[in-house]
C-alpha cells in the first residue's frame, strides 16, 4: 500500500486548502484512510478519517464544520477539504490507511500501518 499526499502550501486565516492523498494497493474496501497532522513540539493527532467500507467518518472536534474527508473511488483518492483555516492549522499533514471493517475508534494512530509523506500547510497572514 503507497500512499501520497499533496495540497500544501501557504494560506491566509480564513482562507481555503485541498489535500489530495493518493492510495495504491488496497486489494478491497476493507480499510481505514485518515488525515493525521503534527505540528511542531507537539503529538500527532487525527484530524478527518473515513472507512472505506461502510463510509463512516471521524472528524476531530477542533476541526469540526471547517473540514471535510471525501474520496474519489475512480481516482483511487482521499480529499480533505480545509476551510476557515486558523494558524493553530499550521503542521505536516500525512495520510494514512490501515485495514479493517467496523472500527470504532477511527482517530487511533496505531490502527494505521502505511503511511504518506507528510505535506506542509501553513496558516499565516
Amino acid at each position: 500500500v503507497q500512499l501520497q499526499a499533496s495540497g500544501g502550501g501557504l494560506v491566509q486565516p480564513g482562507g481555503s486548502l485541498s489535500l489530495s492523498c493518493a492510495v495504491s494497493g488496497l486489494q478491497s474496501d476493507n480499510y481505514i484512510i485518515g488525515w493525521f497532522r503534527q505540528a511542531p513540539g507537539k503529538e500527532r493527532e487525527a484530524v478527518s478519517c473515513i472507512s472505506l467500507n461502510d463510509g463512516r467518518t471521524y472528524n476531530g472536534d477542533s476541526v469540526k464544520g471547517r473540514f471535510t474527508i471525501s474520496r474519489d473511488d475512480a481516482k483511487d483518492t482521499i480529499y480533505l477539504q480545509m476551510n476557515n483555516l486558523k494558524p493553530e492549522d499550521t503542521a505536516v499533514y500525512y495520510c494514512g490507511a490501515g485495514w479493517g471493517t467496523g472500527i470504532r475508534n477511527l482517530h487511533l494512530a496505531e490502527l494505521y500501518d502505511y503511511w504518506g509523506q507528510g505535506t506542509q500547510v501553513t496558516v499565516s497572514s
